[in-house]
């Protein structure tokens, strides 16, 4: 049974509410959405520039749009270095849909451990993830086949090097980023580089651009750099110089060649080498430019510099009787041998059999302060002036510290050091009319001026003397070549081991030979240093000479050069031992 209620007989209902109450609360509700409404154009018109950030911040990116790097060039405009496009996959972890098996493709395409993959897409916290940067376009296809929602690619481009292993210690590799680490892709690198643009936009969440917001500023695209390298010279003294490593079991091996007209590196080879594009596990055996960055005591090619002194000072001249008998020599206690008695020389025989004792008698006519000279002048001791990271700058102590003995041993090639790049340009000296030149290893065909250290006299007085050591009679007959004319010096230079050379047993050495060709107006300095020979053959005029008449042949061919003998020349099968 259902009372009705009469609301007028409640007092409570009954009372009369003041009419000031509800214009209260109308007018409290009218001043909070007035406030609410200035609030809005004051954040939306007025001062947004905080919102309009953190939506920026959300949303708008600043793209980078790259330069193309510049192309590294052999001197015939061959490619020694480019930027190719090369697909990167990157993700969204937290949208990633992918099965077990999905997971195992993509981990084999990618030649990736499945762990690792998965890692990457596990932390959903990120927004963004690379999984593999720069594949190939084969690569990125079979991805792009697999459908895995989540995965996306992004257009990069990476460097490819078509010479490989054997430039790479001269034109040197770029990081994933594109910047220089090593060789001139370090040395240049700013100049490759150019200059990276950049474009506003904004992008949804998936990382799609979906509008542009203010101007976009264009790159400006790297340098093209062309190098004195000759490419094909280059690959012929890195395939000399490797086989010449293999076949004696050596440690390792380096060859430079430059242009004496123009003081142009041609090549420069080293083995052990790697593989640009293959740079993982790499040991600093591989890496090492060791024609720039080792030094090491050069031993008998520094004789023809200690010889030319005598003759520039007048105190011998090339017929001037040396008497070797018996074969040692002692000063101021400590003897100095032959590697076999050589008897009467003349002072081109002292040369050509590579004497000690007779460099030795020469030397000591002389004061210190006059040898420092000549090898300061010959670049000895200094850096080379070469735009090259690395390059070293040898030991040549100061003449005041010398001994009588340490003058004597400098005098054939002991107690200073120089890298092979370094002896390659001192021989410049006599290739020349005396005079040592600036070298290079960007292209520059115009002949070069330089630096006199000898008279144009002494300088051919010394290469005839050179061209007997490379001839019958001398210890690098085996630098001799078909259709050319060589001079040269080989040396054979014991390693310290610790303190000292080791004992007969364990002696470490290493072969070198420098000459020039042809003999008469040389066009070509070549060097070869072969380290740690151990297959029973260890003189420089046995494992050393051998790359240098190879090299040179095939570069005088390739430069040009016309052939100034007919025939060829007898090469002799055993070279003649040389002093230490």
């Amino acid at each position: 049974m259902s009372r009705s209620i009469q609301y007028t007989s409640s007092p409570l209902l009954a009372s009369r509410t003041p009419v000031w109450r509800g214009k209260l609360v109308v007018g409290a509700i009218a001043l909070a959405f007035c406030g609410l409404a200035a609030r809005a154009a004051y954040i939306q018109v007025v001062a947004n520039d905080f919102f309009q950030r953190q939506g920026e911040v959300r949303f708008a990116r600043t793209l980078d749009l790259p330069a193309n790097r510049g192309r590294i060039l052999d001197r015939n405009g061959l490619i020694l270095a480019s930027s190719v496009p090369a697909p990167s996959i990157w993700a969204i972890p937290e949208d990633v849909e992918i099965d077990k098996d999905q997971l195992q493709r993509l981990a084999r395409l990618l030649e990736m451990p499945v762990a690792e993959l998965a890692k990457k897409f596990a932390d959903e916290d990120k927004t963004f993830v690379w999984v593999k940067r720069q594949v190939d376009e084969a690569v990125a296809s079979q991805i792009k086949a697999l459908n895995v929602k989540g995965i996306y690619e992004r257009k990069e481009y990476k460097r490819e090097y078509p010479e490989g292993e054997s430039a790479v210690h001269v034109v040197g590799f770029t990081n994933v980023e594109d910047k220089g680490q090593e060789g001139v892709e370090l040395t240049f690198n700013k100049e490759l580089s150019g200059r990276s643009g950049s474009r506003r936009v904004i992008k949804d969440r998936m990382g799609r651009v979906v509008e542009d917001v203010g101007d976009q500023i264009p790159p400006a695209d790297g340098k093209d750099l062309q190098l004195s390298i000759d490419s094909k010279v280059q690959f012929f003294a890195y395939q000399q110089l490797r086989s010449a490593v293999l076949e004696h079991k050596a440690k390792a091996g380096s060859a430079v060649v430059l242009d004496v007209v123009t003081g142009e590196v041609l090549a420069l080879a080293n083995y052990p080498s790697y593989s640009p594009d293959k740079r993982r596990n790499l040991s600093g055996e591989q890496l090492r430019n060791r024609a720039l960055t080792d030094t090491f005591e050069p031993g008998s090619v520094m004789k023809p510099f200690t010889i030319g002194l005598g003759l520039e000072t007048g105190r011998v001249t090339p017929q001037t009787i040396i008497d070797t008998t018996p074969g040692r020599i002692t000063i101021t206690g400590s003897t100095i041998s032959d590697s076999h008695p050589n008897g009467i020389l003349t002072v081109e025989g002292v040369i050509q059999k590579s004497s000690n004792v007779g460099t030795t008698k020469i030397a000591m006519q002389m004061q210190a302060h006059e040898m420092w000279d000549l090898f300061s002048l010959a670049g000895f001791g200094q850096r080379p002036q070469i735009s090259f990271p690395g390059a070293v700058s040898g030991r040549l102590r100061p003449y005041k510290t010398w001994r009588p003995i340490e003058q004597a041993t400098m005098s054939y090639g002991y107690g200073l050091s120089a890298s092979l790049f370094q002896m390659a340009r001192s021989y410049t000296v006599f290739a020349r009319d005396g005079d040592i030149i600036p070298v290079t290893l960007l292209k520059n065909p115009q002949p070069v001026d330089g630096v006199k250290v000898f008279s144009p006299r002494t300088a051919t007085q010394v290469r005839k003397m050179l061209q007997m050591a490379a001839g019958p009679g001398g210890t690098g007959q085996k630098a001799q070549t078909m259709g050319y004319s060589v001079g040269g010096k080989s040396g054979t230079a014991y390693k310290q081991i610790g303190k000292g050379y080791g004992s007969d047993k364990n002696r470490k050495y290493r072969g070198w030979f420098v000459g020039m060709a042809p003999i008469e107006s040389p066009r070509i300095v070549v060097a070869v240093m072969i380290d740690e020979p151990s297959a029973g053959q260890y003189y420089g005029g046995a494992v050393a000479a051998p790359v240098f008449s190879e090299v040179v042949q095939q570069t005088l061919r390739m430069l040009g050069v016309q052939p100034d003998m007919a025939v060829r020349p007898q090469i002799v099968a055993q070279a003649v031992e040389e002093s230490f």
